[in-house]
């Protein structure tokens, strides 16, 4: 809206229709003090302000204005028949004009006057709107990242929080854990020794005394079975609960512990006529006695489980791979290496996978195959000691083959 000053009525209607006649919104003040309190009340984008107005001439109205924030950003146009000396027009611009017209004007040089200011006030009014956006969202910016950053402490802070919670825990756990397998390796040393004269005795009075009594010394050959078993199984617990000990890892040659392992089963692989086929495996970082354990428990596991009149074939093979995978593709130079052990023996339900690693797992009877149900247990607690993962693949009636990839060198010294 363009405000109009000027203390004659026909400036006034003459100017008025003028505007409007070119489609712009007018207001009128007949004073320098009406034109003010008219100013406070609106917004408007230009000001036509006569100079010759009693009480308050043009150019104190001017200066009011341009000295209000609110109003100093609008647009005045002086317009005088009286003054027009250059020392007016000068005072005019000083006092907060933008032009000084003199009378009589030219109608279209007013227009395109009033157009142009009237067009520049209004795109600085919206750039300060646009401007005031910019402000707003910084501040909404500035205040969320705020929020996002005391988040973030807090998280922090939570984390932290959390992560020594979780160590102390992990602590306590392995303080634990450690008194267990103490526990453990005390308790069934301590059995050993009474085991071991029980079944001392038991024999000892089956030959001195049960010789001529069949149906007794069928019963005491029972109770010897169960004592060895019972003396299998306090073995097999000993070398699981000391598993959880601290151990040193070394370059160890897998062949030399492949070799003993055979060593260790070479009666039983003479009694089955089992063909061992073994390619050459490399030098790894691990703890030799766990290595021979657990291959030992694996070929013993692939012998016990063969197949009633078929002559076992067990084949250990690798390869290197470059992830701690069982399906990764090989890669010569990997930092891993995955061992195959493949036999042809009776296989297992694949659905029993998961079970076949538990402690005291069997799948099957103790009639048919004699065990403790902890040497795959060991076999899985040794591949984890050593940062490494076991699988395996099987089918009923046709073997199994356990694949297990162990890392060529050890982050760590000790375990």
């Amino acid at each position: 809206m363009i405000l109009i000053v000027d203390d004659k009525y026909e400036n006034l209607f003459s100017l008025k229709t003028l505007l409007q006649l070119y489609a712009y919104d007018t207001d009128t003040a007949a004073s320098g003090e009406e034109a003010l309190k008219k100013i406070l009340k609106n917004e408007y984008s230009v000001i036509i302000l006569d100079v010759q107005m009693p009480d308050m001439d043009g150019y104190e109205v001017a200066e009011a204005i341009s000295g209000l924030n609110k109003t100093r950003d609008i647009p005045i146009i002086f317009l005088s028949a009286v003054n027009i000396d250059k020392r007016f027009i000068a005072k005019g611009y000083d006092s907060g004009g933008v032009d000084y017209i003199t009378k009589p004007f030219d109608n279209d040089l007013l227009l395109m006057k009033v157009k142009t200011f009237h067009r520049l006030y209004t795109q600085r009014q919206e750039l300060k709107q646009v401007e005031e956006a910019l402000r707003r969202e910084i501040e909404i910016r500035k205040k969320s990242q705020q929020e996002v950053e005391q988040i973030n402490s807090l998280l922090e802070f939570k984390v932290e929080e959390r992560t020594r919670d979780l160590l102390q825990l992990n602590k306590d756990l392995e303080n634990r854990n450690a008194e267990l397998a103490q526990y453990a390796y005390l308790a069934s040393h301590d059995l050993q020794e009474p085991l071991r004269k029980i079944i001392t005795f038991i024999k000892i009075i089956e030959e001195k005394y049960l010789k001529n009594i069949p149906e007794a010394k069928t019963e005491m050959s029972k109770v010897i079975t169960s004592s060895e078993r019972m003396r299998n199984l306090i073995n097999a617990l000993l070398s699981y609960s000391k598993l959880s000990a601290v151990s040193l890892f070394t370059p160890v040659n897998v062949n030399e512990v492949v070799k003993d392992a055979l060593a260790d089963l070479e009666l039983t692989i003479k009694e089955k006529q089992a063909l061992i086929d073994v390619t050459h495996l490399p030098e790894i970082e691990a703890i030799p006695g766990q290595m021979r354990q657990m291959f030992q428990n694996l070929l013993s596991n692939a012998l016990k489980f063969s197949k009633t009149g078929v002559r076992p074939q067990i084949n250990i093979c690798h390869e290197a791979v470059n992830e701690l995978s069982l399906e990764a593709a090989p890669d010569k130079n990997g930092k891993f290496i995955r061992i195959h052990i493949t036999d042809n023996g009776i296989g297992l339900d694949e659905s029993y996978i998961d079970k076949i690693f538990v402690i005291f797992q069997r799948l099957h009877g103790k009639a048919q195959y004699e065990g403790t149900g902890i040497g795959l247990a060991i076999v899985k607690k040794i591949v984890e000691k050593h940062n490494g993962i076991i699988g395996v693949k099987s089918r009923e009636g046709e073997g199994s083959t356990f694949t297990i990839v162990l890392p060529v060198k050890q982050s760590n010294s000790t375990n």
